[in-house]
């Protein structure tokens, strides 16, 4: 272990936080978990918090509102990784406070594991969630943070379930809606290798202020390649539904919220195509699958075989 950097992972029983607690106990880092204490008797968490035990993760009990609490466990670690939900995106500005004061952070990687909020072509309504990530990057730059940014792109145990049809939690068996024309390319990736992928960067100078992105080619996929892809591992052939663009900007306009922010973010990823839609320039970002290919990422078609 000696060398590894002392990780702190804020948000850690949430939905990637999980996956980035556990790569970074494999991957011998001192891992540390902030968490409240109503979380450990949780019915739901307190399964994740045992998991995190077993690994060897070392809990300390504090609160992202409670900046006492959140400066004691900074001065512990070397590198804070944040994993915070949505609700919680705008609050990170209370992690910032603290890294300052405790003073001895290396790197931040505050919340992102989305599309580079800096490049999408998001419409009004996926504006205020962008927004707020873009914000805080401006803020970590202004406060001198030595940063990460990871931008994981679409989480394929989320995304590949539902084929980016909201309501659903299953891969459909008979009939499929395809947003736009289906042709927009986008960037499936495990949750798990986007653990190990963001636990490989925290000590790589080549990450430091920079976004990492998880790119590789191989899980570049449009709908229209993704939908053969399921239709072969379950023999059938399904029926399928175009939304044109026209039409699903009509509907993001109707649709009640939260519903029509999703609808949104999907616009941005599966028409426009914002997460593939540009170059990884060397002055902004590093792409993860070049960085680290020892890394054995899970395939589209592994992920998709897990619903088979």
């Amino acid at each position: 272990m000696a060398g590894k950097s002392k990780i702190l992972i804020i948000g850690g029983t949430g939905y990637i936080g999980k996956f980035i607690v556990e790569a970074s106990a494999k991957e011998g880092h001192p891992t540390f978990a902030l968490v409240r204490e109503s979380t450990v008797s949780d019915p739901v968490k307190g399964k994740v918090i045992e998991n995190f035990k077993n690994l060897g993760v070392q809990l300390l009990y504090g609160d992202l509102y409670d900046h006492e609490s959140l400066v004691k466990a900074i001065k512990q670690v070397d590198v804070v990784i944040s994993t915070v939900g949505n609700m919680q995106f705008a609050d990170q500005v209370k992690i910032i406070a603290a890294i300052k004061e405790a003073g001895n952070v290396k790197r931040f990687f505050p919340s992102e594991f989305g599309n580079d909020v800096d490049r999408v072509h998001a419409v009004e309504q996926a504006k205020p969630v962008y927004g707020i990530k873009a914000q805080l990057r401006r803020t970590i730059e202004a406060e001198g943070i030595p940063y990460t940014y990871v931008s994981s792109n679409s989480f394929a145990g989320y995304i590949l379930p539902i084929l980016s049809e909201p309501g659903t939690t299953v891969p459909p068996r008979d009939k499929v809606v395809i947003l736009g024309d289906g042709n927009a390319k986008a960037a499936f990736n495990y949750e798990g290798d986007i653990g190990t992928y963001t636990i490989k960067a925290v000590d790589d100078p080549r990450t430091l202020n920079k976004i990492l992105y998880i790119r590789p080619p191989k899980n570049i996929y449009s709908f229209n390649e993704v939908v053969p892809l399921w239709e072969k591992l379950i023999g059938k052939t399904l029926e399928k539904t175009y939304i044109p663009e026209d039409q699903l900007l009509k509907q993001i306009q109707e649709a009640p919220s939260p519903l029509n922010v999703v609808l949104a973010i999907s616009h941005s990823a599966f028409v426009k195509g914002d997460q593939t839609n540009f170059e990884i320039e060397p002055s902004f970002g590093v792409e993860a699958s070049e960085l680290y290919p020892d890394v054995k990422n899970n395939t589209v078609e592994e992920c998709l075989r897990r619903f088979v």
